[in-house]
């Protein structure tokens, strides 16, 4: 996941990038690439709740929530990996399809959620043409029956990540008893964990290079949601910072926003500061959502550190 990268061939790379940088006279900072790699946090993993048991083309139709305990932002998917459903003797069946996850998998494992945060469902393709992918999984020949308990196998990763850092992942099994099936979960947020800071409109976000970063304002559109965003610039070089295009999750417990690698998205340019004033850019990003959908929360990764490293932050619009 977050990535199979050749620490020389990068290294060699990024020479390069610098020595391009210096001969063209650009009047930008690059800082040092970094290529530690934090510890995963494994805490409890993530745990499955089961919110519907039915027949679906004579198979056994499981719909899934997912939820992150591992006390980090993380990411989750099943990879190539099956479930099994055993029932009350003991005997177990291959379960063919498998929708798990926090995104579709992508190398560097997609969107991550935080700590205490539940979801049930994400979007792929395109912003302008999303698709909905609830989560859930089917097991061919099986009849729904009392006592029946299904075993996913999934990997996860934790913390921030580092596009020069190949990810280090933790595989686990997620085992749900199919008896106790919840009607009444509660979306987006499951539990408080303290680790988790919420951030609020206005509040500015650190990032790269002393940069800072706000929410300055959040519009409902015909479509979904357009937020404005303004980062500042202390320094005295004209520089960036990236933030991708971040997703947002609510009270239907469903990730809205299709992944692209926050690096790949556009950022602007922020003049340098002069005079004793910081440097200002605005821009703007949109997210496909229904209407209905309310108690919204942002998920923004932020470039903090060096380039390409993102750490991600939530921010509670569950107001708007």
């Amino acid at each position: 996941m977050k990535g199979d990268h050749k620490m020389g061939v990068q290294r060699s790379l990024v020479a390069i990038i610098l020595l391009g940088i210096v001969a063209a006279g650009c009047d930008y900072i690059v800082p040092p690439i970094s290529y530690d790699s934090p510890t995963p946090v494994t805490g409890n993993g993530w745990a499955g709740i089961a919110n519907g048991v039915s027949t679906a083309n004579g198979s056994l139709h499981v719909d899934l929530s997912i939820v992150n305990n591992t006390n980090d932002w993380s990411a989750m998917d099943v990879g190539a990996s099956t479930a099994k459903v055993a029932d009350s003797s003991g005997k177990t069946s291959d379960c063919g399809k498998v929708t798990v996850g926090t995104s579709v998998f992508v190398e560097n494992g997609g969107w991550f959620l935080p700590a205490g945060f539940v979801m049930r469902g994400y979007t792929s393709g395109s912003n302008d043409a999303p698709t909905t992918n609830l989560l859930s999984v089917e097991c061919a020949g099986v009849a729904p029956a009392a006592g029946q308990k299904l075993a996913i196998s999934y990997r996860y990763m934790t913390g921030q990540w580092n596009y020069y850092v190949p990810s280090t992942y933790v595989t686990a099994v997620m085992e749900v008893n199919l008896d106790k099936v919840a009607s009444d979960t509660k979306y987006p947020i499951a539990t408080s964990v303290d680790s988790v800071k919420l951030s609020k409109v206005g509040d500015a976000i650190d990032g790269i290079n002393g940069f800072t970063v706000k929410l300055t304002g959040v519009e409902r559109t015909a479509t979904g949601l357009k937020f404005a965003w303004e980062c500042s610039n202390p320094t005295a070089y004209n520089n960036f910072i990236h933030i991708g295009v971040p997703p947002v999750i609510g009270d239907d417990g469903i990730l809205y926003g299709p992944y692209l690698s926050p690096h790949l998205a556009n950022a602007p340019i922020t003049p340098s500061a002069a005079n004793g004033v910081n440097g200002d850019a605005t821009w703007a990003t949109t997210v496909t959502a229904p209407a209905g959908v309310k108690g919204l929360y942002i998920l923004v990764p932020v470039e903090t550190k060096q380039t390409k490293y993102f750490v991600d932050h939530v921010i509670d619009i569950s107001d708007k």
